[in-house]
């Protein structure tokens, strides 16, 4: 069994009412978050498409990868994945790049959903 967590990396103010967070301070929280799931031990992390302007992460892959630089063992995947925008063999082959970190190990995996309305 794995146990993980995913991400969409609202936008959602941090306290009720507050101000809405900063999609750059976001990024670097999530990157932070997967961080520590690698730390304590967590098998995986996945990140989710979204082209709105209430999530700060509309590439997963690019995403993924900062957080690569900085985890050693958590496996790194696509939470949601809209092929039906996107060219499925370019998201693989973005995720397959994902999946060549220095140690060899591999790391990601691709989700993918099948949607006419890919959250815009």
């Amino acid at each position: 069994m794995e146990l993980g967590v995913y991400a969409f990396a609202e936008l959602t103010p941090e306290v009720e009412g507050g101000p809405i967070v900063d999609a750059r301070k976001r990024l670097l929280d999530l990157i932070e978050e997967i961080e520590l799931a690698d730390q304590v031990g967590l098998d995986v992390f996945g990140v989710g498409e979204h082209h709105r302007p209430d999530f700060a992460v509309s590439a997963p892959a690019v995403a993924l990868a900062a957080a690569a630089e900085r985890t050693e063992r958590i496996r790194l995947t696509s939470a949601v994945s809209f092929i039906s925008s996107d060219d499925p063999v370019r998201v693989f082959q973005d995720f397959a790049t994902l999946d060549l970190p220095p140690t060899g190990a591999p790391r990601s995996w691709p989700a993918a959903t099948r949607s006419s309305s890919p959250s815009r």
